[in-house]
């Protein structure tokens, strides 16, 4: 009996991979390049299963074109806002994600953004490589702020908000949160705080970390108005979606002191990165690498696969996407 057709749009982890092409009629993207959505679907074709990886955009009009033989959308991602969940249902196609495999190596990038920026690591390193450091002074200008004792705002209480919290515990933070969803067993377990408003919590934080979602809700919910009742030394982590900080009112708080700073691994137009943000010296940028270790990254392989597979047994992929 031949093996189901499985479609990778970009090269994985070579654990990973090696196991997809084992179990599965795998069609790789061995040299990573850079499929757009005409190689993509022209590869589907007599394909079943089709795994994604979060830059790969999926509307509605891609969804439409795909083969009838492509039965499950299996992405290599926890997000899942680049797929148009909705129309893939409306054609039968179950979509699936990898949500808990990203959770503490996000969190950790999270606190290492918060640390980072607020201790000026790079600057650090910057000044002793082009040999402009004399020394150690009282009042050092290359000093920066702390971060042990401050109150933490998470935006999001979910896996990676709650791991954040837990890493934040150990530096004796007071912990405030805002989301849709209350958690009093998460309030119990962190002596967290729920602010009933977001405006609250903006208010009140010295660091802002994000972990919401993206959806119509929260694009842009970071703007002007939000940046304003922030406290002039506050900082703004996001480890989220660009889309979820409006980048451009971003880029006017801080150079303008309405904030001190920014430790952002996301962007609104990724892989590009707004000049402004480059010119700025208050912030800390990292290239979308929350989830990029090795060890992840093979379990977010091996989680496509579990997926794949529990949806030829029972028809229901194991992380399967509401619309």
């Amino acid at each position: 009996m031949p093996k189901p057709v499985v479609v990778v749009t970009r090269r994985w982890t070579r654990r990973a991979q090696d196991l997809l092409a084992e179990r599965f009629d795998a069609r790789l993207n061995p040299d990573d390049t850079l499929l757009d959505p005409e190689e993509i679907l022209a590869r589907c074709r007599g394909a079943t299963v089709l795994c994604p990886w979060g830059a790969d955009r999926l509307d509605s009009a891609f969804i439409s074109r795909l083969p009838d033989s492509i039965r499950l959308i299996a992405c290599v991602s926890a997000g899942t806002e680049h797929i148009d969940v909705a129309a893939a249902k409306a054609r039968n196609i179950p979509v699936s994600n990898t949500p808990d495999v990203v959770t503490e190596e996000t969190a950790d990038l999270t606190l290492a953004l918060m640390l980072g920026l607020n201790r000026r690591l790079v600057h650090g390193d910057r000044l002793i490589r082009e040999q402009g450091w004399a020394g150690i002074g009282i009042d050092d200008p290359n000093g920066g702020a702390r971060v042990w004792g401050k109150t933490l705002g998470i935006v999001g209480l979910g896996g990676i908000g709650a791991a954040v919290a837990r890493r934040a515990q150990a530096f004796r933070m007071p912990l405030l949160y805002h989301g849709r969803t209350r958690r009093p067993q998460l309030e119990s377990d962190l002596a967290a705080v729920y602010c009933e408003n977001l405006d609250e919590l903006l208010a009140r934080s010295d660091i802002v970390s994000l972990h919401c979602p993206l959806t119509g809700e929260t694009r842009n919910m970071i703007d002007a108005r939000a940046l304003s009742l922030m406290q002039p030394g506050a900082v703004l982590i996001n480890t989220a979606r660009g889309g979820v900080v409006d980048e451009t009112a971003l880029i006017e708080a801080l150079k303008g002191g309405v904030i001190a700073g920014a430790g952002l691994d996301v962007f609104q137009n990724e892989p590009l990165v707004s000049q402004g943000l480059l010119a700025l010296d208050n912030v800390l940028l990292s290239p979308h690498v929350g989830t990029a270790t090795v060890e992840t990254r093979d379990e977010m392989g091996m989680r496509v696969i579990d997926n794949i597979e529990a949806f030829l047994a029972t028809g229901r992929p194991r992380d399967e996407v509401a619309p």
